[in-house]
This record gives structure tokens, C-alpha cells and sequence, in this order.
């Protein structure tokens, strides 16, 4: 019987497709248009590629659903319960200016409104003892009172829930029984960490987004059941990792950078299969710009990162994301400087040249004119691109207000792209004491191949690749992810006043609790393997840097461990303090469920009469001073206030 797996990426103007034969390596692609219904897109690619479901043993299925909802703000309407005196978290937040410099400066509005974000009494000390029982009556007269709103979820939140969790869990038990129809997230399994307001910010994100992706993924999976499909469907999360479609519908917080993802473990397929240890991955999609370090063949990782300004803490690959994709709109500021997104067409009108409505000059735009795009020949020969149209774009919004010829206006446009994604790899090498000229780039997504050289060249890099299907090398990326089940634990201790035996007995109880996590999930792989991570500190310090537990730590009175942070805190900072106490803050164990890799097949490179398809003429525009001066980039990853 034939063996077959499907990878499909939804990103934020296509929709990707890779479907490989495990038998003989065949991979075969498609793309569609990521605009309107989503679920018909999901099978209108699968019937274009004309595969039997019933053939299929996996899908695995990486998605932009869970930021889309939350940049754009379109989530259920939720509402928090929380211990009594902390209903205002989300509004305070951490009692700073994030940008202490601008007068003008509001944090984000919170997702709960104040009068749907209710008390109850309950308290735990910071030892997880109980202090004061969970006030049962007050707890269900908030359900009463939220149903009675209309929400679609519930957040809950308690104090030092993180250390016991007894009370949260009693309150999910309440939830589903005086209201079985309102999706319910409580914080201690989405994030067993401290911090009051990023843990309350990730179980709203969560609660706020449960609901869309719940629907969705029902949707497909009774499509799928009903074509027949035997396999599993599997989604990709933030950490590289794959899951159930279960645990996915329950915390879709942990799929928030899904898509990206993808691509990024797909660089590091790739370069093992190469012998290539540090890579750049730099994907160029048409919305955005994401960049990503590996090193030695293995994604950077943090624990806590942003969305439209609100804090997440989960695992997730660190990547860097502009607003500098093939269609970022080019626009003039108040001052009449040229500015390169970070606002996006979309799938939907599209750039200008696609002739499907759009009237904005995009860098998609500026390409055609400059002779990088044949518009004889996009997306497979299925679109025709209209050159007057891009021609009227660029000379209205940027060429006549700047009084530039058409050629110099997309230059500009395209320089300007070009100089915002240096500056973005420039942010995760040289800014966090990496050379660049050190690092391969890997340039893919739909306009990787167009700006590999210009890159290459700005960041004297070591060389440049460019994958086979670079359009769909984030889907064949996602056929490269392994299962994995995460647990994160608050444990403050002093490295000093710590022993490797009491170490090795909170680590067994992480195993122990991942493990039970794949299990529950119905996942069981062949093989695993567990990592552990400490997130430690000298003593003193607020942030952590992220170190490895290896075994040979529980051996020596964790000397070795101590060490290891001066190591990874000099790489990250240039500063170590090894006369300093040090503490742990966290730990993490992470248990890898390995899947087969698709193989690669090695392409022939002997020239070819035939693969060239015609010939047309290409600018490549040099700048002079005064020009230069004019397009000067901004920091892409400054929020613009157009």
C-alpha cells in the first residue's frame, strides 16, 4: 500500500501544499489563495493535488488562525474569574511605559472589559498552601452572571495557582456543569509559571482564541471523516513541535506562530542534510518577513515573547517578524519620507499588479517594473500580472509626490525592503553578539530567491541557499517536525542550596508529567527523548538566560551546571560573573516523539536547453548619494503610526 503524508501551510496570502510518497520520495506542491473560507481552501488544495484521503496516513497542518485573531483583535468574547483584589491585572500590567520616550504612549486596551472580569474568594500562599477555601457559591453565581452575558469562553486565574492548582481545577469542574456550552480555560494548564500578569495575559490569549480555532478544526475533521480519511491530523505549534488535534483545540495558545514554524525546522532539515550547523532562516512571505538563528542545527527557543504588544508564555522558536513581505504597502509619512509596510494588502485585494481590486503600490509592485517577476508566469502560469496597473500605483503614491522617475520609485521601494530585512537579521546576529558572516542563509517563502542576493551581499554572509519550491518550503518543512509535549515548573532555588539528588527528583516528576501529556493525547511514537532546561539568573538579575540540563549534571553537585551559565550568559550578553551566586527560576522538560524524515533527492546540474522560459529586461538599480539619502530605513520593528 501506498505511503503518503500531506503538509499544508496557511499562511497570510497562500495557502501551501506538500504531499510526499514515503516509498519513493515523490513530493508534489500546490498553492491556492488564503482568502475567504479557510476550511474550502483546506480541500479545494487536496482536490487540486487530486490525492485519496483514504491513502493518506498524516496530515500535519500549520496555520496563522491563532495571531491573525489576536493582531486583529477578533477573538470570542470572554470573560475572567480571578482571586479576589486581582481582577485588574490585565490592566495594570507590570506598571510600566514600554516606550518611555513617546508622550503619547497607550498600552494595549485588555481583552476582558472590566465589568466581565469577575471575584471570587479563594487564597493560596506562595507555598501553594490553601489559605482561604474556593467560595463555591460565589463561583457559581460568576458563571451565572457571565453565561447570562453571552460569553464564549472563560478565563480563570488564580493566585499561586502555578505551585497548586486545586482550586482552578474545581472551578473548570463548575464551569462544565452549570455551563457545558462555554469553552473554559484555566492557567495552570496553560502555563505553570509566575509572573501574575504575562500567566493571566497567555490564559486570556488562549480563552479569546479557543472558540474560532475550536470550530475550525472540528470543521475539518468531520470533512475529513467523511472523505474517509484514516489517518491522523496533526498541528504544528510555536515550539517546532507537532500534537493531537485534541490538545491543539484545547490550547490553541501553543499554536500561535505555527506557520513560521515550519519553516524554520524545515532550515534545519535542510541543513543537516547539507552538513550546514548555522543558518539564518529568512522566509519571505507576502505579509511579513521572518527571520530565525539556528545554531548548531538547533533553533533558538525562548519561553515568553509578544503579540500585538501582549505577552505569551510558552515555548516557542525565536523569530523575529516585519512588516516587510512581497505585499507591504509603500507609503508616505507625515514628513514625506518613503515607508515600507507594516501594513500588508493581504490575500485579499492583493497587490495592485494581480488586478483583483488593489490600488496600493506594494514591493510585489515594485519587482514586476524592475523585471524580477515574469508576468507571463505566476502561480504556475495561473495568474497573468497586469504591468499598467503596477505602473499606476507606484507612479501615483510614490513616484509623482517624490518627483522620482517610475524605475527610481520602484528602486526605492525595493531598496528599501532589501535595507529593513538586513536590519531584522541584523537584530538576531550582531545584536545578540552572533557574526553574521558566519551563518548560511537559507532564503525561501515566495520572494526568498528574489532578495537572497542582496542579502548575501549587505551581510557578507557565508553563502546563500535557495531550497527546491521555495514557495512551499515551510509545508515541506512541517513533514520534517517530530511530536512534543512541553512542561514548564517555577522552581526558585539557589544553585548553592540545591542538591543534584533533590535536581534529579523534580526532574523525574517533569518526565513523568510530559510523558503522561503524550499518552492523554493519543500520541505514541516509537521512539522519544527527553531534554530538560533551567532558566537561570546571578542573583540579583530580573531576566534568565536558558540553559541545558545535561546528565552528567546530576552527578557533580551541579558544578558543571553553575558553569554553564556563565557560558551561556557571555554569549548572550558578553558578561559573565562566576564569583556571583546564581538561582534557578524554572525548568523545563521536553519529550521529543520522532517521525520519519522524507528523504532528499539530489537535482541534476547540468545546464538545460529547455529550462529557460523567454527573456526580458531586469534593472538592477545602483544608488548615488543624494538618492540613497532619500530612502534611508526606518527600524522595521517600530511600530509605525499610520
Amino acid at each position: 500500500m501506498t505511503r503518503k503524508r500531506l503538509a499544508i501551510d496557511v499562511g497570510g496570502t497562500f495557502v501551501d501544499f506538500v504531499s510526499l510518497d514515503e516509498d519513493t520520495g515523490d513530493v508534489r506542491i500546490e498553492k491556492s489563495p488564503s482568502s475567504g473560507s479557510l476550511e474550502r481552501r483546506f480541500f479545494e488544495g487536496i482536490d487540486n493535488l487530486a490525492l485519496d484521503l483514504s491513502a493518506l496516513r498524516t496530515i500535519i497542518h500549520g496555520s496563522t488562525m491563532v495571531i491573525n485573531t489576536i493582531v486583529q483583535e477578533k477573538g470570542a468574547r470572554v470573560g475572567l474569574i480571578t482571586t479576589k483584589g486581582f481582577r485588574d491585572v490585565l490592566e495594570l500590567g507590570r506598571g510600566n511605559r514600554e516606550e518611555i520616550y513617546n508622550l503619547f504612549y497607550r498600552p494595549p486596551a485588555p481583552l476582558v472589559e472590566r465589568y466581565l472580569r469577575l471575584e471570587v474568594s479563594e487564597r493560596l500562599d506562595a507555598r501553594g498552601q490553601v489559605v482561604a477555601p474556593l467560595a463555591e457559591d460565589e463561583a457559581r453565581a460568576a458563571i451565572r452572571q457571565l453565561k447570562a452575558e453571552g460569553v464564549e469562553g472563560i478565563a480563570v486565574i488564580f493566585l499561586h495557582s502555578y505551585i497548586n492548582p486545586v482550586h482552578e481545577e474545581r472551578m473548570r469542574d463548575l464551569v462544565k456543569e452549570a455551563a457545558p456550552d462555554i469553552a473554559v480555560t484555566i492557567s495552570s494548564e496553560i502555563c505553570r509559571e509566575w509572573r501574575e500578569f504575562e500567566r493571566s495575559s497567555t490564559t486570556v490569549l488562549n480563552a479569546y482564541t479557543k472558540p474560532k480555532l475550536a470550530r475550525y478544526l472540528s470543521a475539518l475533521q468531520a470533512e475529513l471523516t467523511k472523505r474517509d480519511f484514516p489517518g491522523a491530523l496533526s498541528i504544528m505549534q510555536s515550539s517546532g513541535g507537532i500534537t493531537s488535534l485534541q490538545a491543539a483545540r484545547e490550547g490553541p495558545i501553543r499554536t500561535v506562530v505555527s506557520g513560521p514554524a515550519g519553516g524554520v525546522i524545515g532550515v534545519a532539515a535542510l541543513g543537516n542534510l547539507l552538513g550546514e550547523r548555522d543558518l539564518v532562516a529568512a522566509d519571505v512571505g507576502g505579509t511579513t518577513f521572518d527571520v530565525a538563528l539556528i545554531t548548531d542545527g538547533q533553533p533558538l527557543e525562548r519561553t515568553e515573547h509578544r503579540i500585538n504588544r501582549r505577552p505569551v508564555l510558552q515555548p516557542t522558536i525565536d523569530i523575529v517578524s516585519i512588516g516587510a513581505g512581497g505585499g507591504s504597502i509603500a507609503w508616505l509619512d507625515g514628513a514625506g519620507g518613503l515607508r515600507i509596510g507594516p501594513q500588508s494588502v493581504e490575500a485579499d485585494p492583493g497587490p495592485a499588479c494581480l488586478d483583483l481590486g488593489g490600488e496600493m503600490a506594494t514591493v510585489t509592485d515594485a519587482q514586476l517594473l524592475l523585471g524580477y517577476l515574469n508576468p507571463d508566469y505566476y502561480l504556475g502560469e495561473r495568474l497573468s500580472l497586469n504591468v499598467k496597473r503596477a505602473e499606476q500605483a507606484v507612479r501615483e503614491l510614490v513616484a509623482a509626490p517624490l518627483d522620482l522617475s517610475l524605475k527610481d520609485a520602484a528602486a526605492g521601494i525595493v531598496h528599501l525592503a532589501h535595507m529593513n530585512m538586513a536590519l531584522a537579521i541584523r537584530n538576531i546576529t550582531i545584536e545578540r553578539g552572533r557574526d553574521p558572516r558566519l551563518f548560511t542563509l537559507v532564503c525561501y517563502g515566495g520572494g526568498g530567491g528574489l532578495f537572497a542576493g542582496f542579502l548575501l551581499n549587505e551581510l557578507d554572509a557565508a553563502r546563500a541557499i535557495i531550497p527546491l519550491n521555495p514557495a512551499t518550503f515551510s509545508a515541506w518543512g512541517l513533514l520534517n517536525a517530530d511530536f512534543r509535549e512541553d512542561y514548564l515548573r517555577t522552581f526558585l532555588r539557589a544553585i548553592d542550596k540545591l542538591s543534584a539528588r533533590e535536581l534529579k527528583s523534580e526532574l523525574e516528576e517533569l518526565e513523568a508529567e510530559v510523558r503522561g501529556r503524550f499518552s492523554r493525547n493519543g500520541i505514541a511514537p516509537v521512539q522519544t527523548r527527553v531534554q530538560f532546561h533551567a532558566a537561570m539568573r546571578y542573583h540579583g538579575q530580573e531576566h534568565t538566560v536558558k540553559v541545558p540540563i545535561l546528565p552528567r549534571d546530576l552527578n557533580d553537585d551541579l558544578v558543571a551546571l553553575r558553569r554553564r551559565l556563565d557560558e551561556y550568559h557571555e554569549l548572550s550578553y558578553s558578561l559573565k560573573l562566576p564569583e556571583s551566586a546564581a538561582e534557578i527560576v524554572s525548568l523545563q522538560a521536553s519529550i521529543i516523539g520522532v517521525t520519519s524524515k522524507p528523504t532528499a533527492k539530489k537535482i541534476a546540474t547540468e545546464p538545460s536547453d529547455g529550462a529557460a522560459k523567454g527573456e526580458r529586461e531586469v534593472s538592477i538599480r545602483g544608488f548615488d548619494d543624494a538618492l540613497r539619502a532619500r530612502f534611508r530605513p526606518r527600524k522595521p520593528w517600530r511600530r509605525c503610526g499610520h
